[in-house]
């Protein structure tokens, strides 16, 4: 990294606020497609990592969840991508909580180049579970009182609700292979992207991202997809035999 880059990096004041949390990294070899861009389901990933870093530092993470019986889990996200960061690129992946209410948490994610340019501006929709009876539940005040909130990142706000749809096409089903599951014993939520990739037109490339995930697969489920072409978007849904989904996605095109 050069020197100028290096100070660039840190000049980041309005997104270091307590409260907010911030980590560096290298775009990987290993993160790249054949366009030596970081791909969708791993720029997700990096987001995924940024709030589990911040628990783990609160003392909230990993294991006090596994000791409580407790977890966040994922009702929806809206990813807005301005670049995809290419190969060896230094970016910076900042989050913070907005919001909490009831058994709900509301969380921002910014990812920003070397020179702190916006790459990614992200929201996400959460639910605290009781994973021993699979429910929602209130938000302890232990947990809530880890974090401080600050003020939701200035973006376009979609809803977090999303259409169900009668499908254009049908593809073959996929069975959910064992490393897709992850702490929560469920499909990552980035997996799913992941599949959704294969099934959109070649060398589709979405400047946005939205997910509403309606109930979790486990190991061995099968995946129904279904695909629709919307007046902006590609449509995705992944349903079980009886057709009730398990995620509904939208991607809207980088170049239309």
């Amino acid at each position: 990294m050069k020197v100028n880059d290096k100070k660039n990096m840190n000049q980041q004041e309005p997104y270091s606020k307590p409260g907010m949390y911030t980590y560096q990294t290298r775009v990987r070899y290993s993160e790249c497609g054949a366009s030596r861009q970081a791909g969708l389901s791993h720029i997700l990933d990096y987001l995924q990592d940024a709030c589990t870093f911040q628990a783990e530092e609160l003392g909230i993470g990993l294991s006090y969840m596994q000791e409580h019986q407790a977890g966040w889990v994922l009702s929806s996200w809206q990813a807005d991508l301005l670049r995809y960061p290419g190969f060896g690129e230094t970016i910076r992946i900042t989050t913070w909580p907005y919001d909490f209410y009831g058994f709900m948490g509301f969380r921002n994610f910014l990812v920003t180049d070397a020179a702190g340019e916006p790459l990614v501006r992200a929201n996400s929709v959460w639910v605290f579970m009781d994973m021993r009876k699979n429910r929602p539940v209130k938000i302890t005040p232990e947990i809530s009182h880890a974090y401080q909130v600050q003020e939701r990142l200035e973006m376009e706000y979609l809803n977090r609700k999303l259409h169900n749809f009668e499908a254009d096409s049908q593809k073959p089903a996929l069975q959910i292979p064992r490393y897709f599951i992850d702490t929560n014993h469920h499909v990552n939520n980035a997996k799913y992207i992941l599949l959704a990739e294969e099934l959109l037109p070649e060398n589709f490339q979405a400047a946005r991202v939205r997910a509403e995930y309606k109930k979790p697969a486990v190991y061995g489920d099968l995946l129904f997809p279904c695909i629709r072409q919307q007046a902006d978007c590609q449509a995705v849904k992944f349903s079980d035999r009886e057709g009730r989904p398990y995620v509904l996605m939208e991607f809207y095109p980088l170049n239309k």
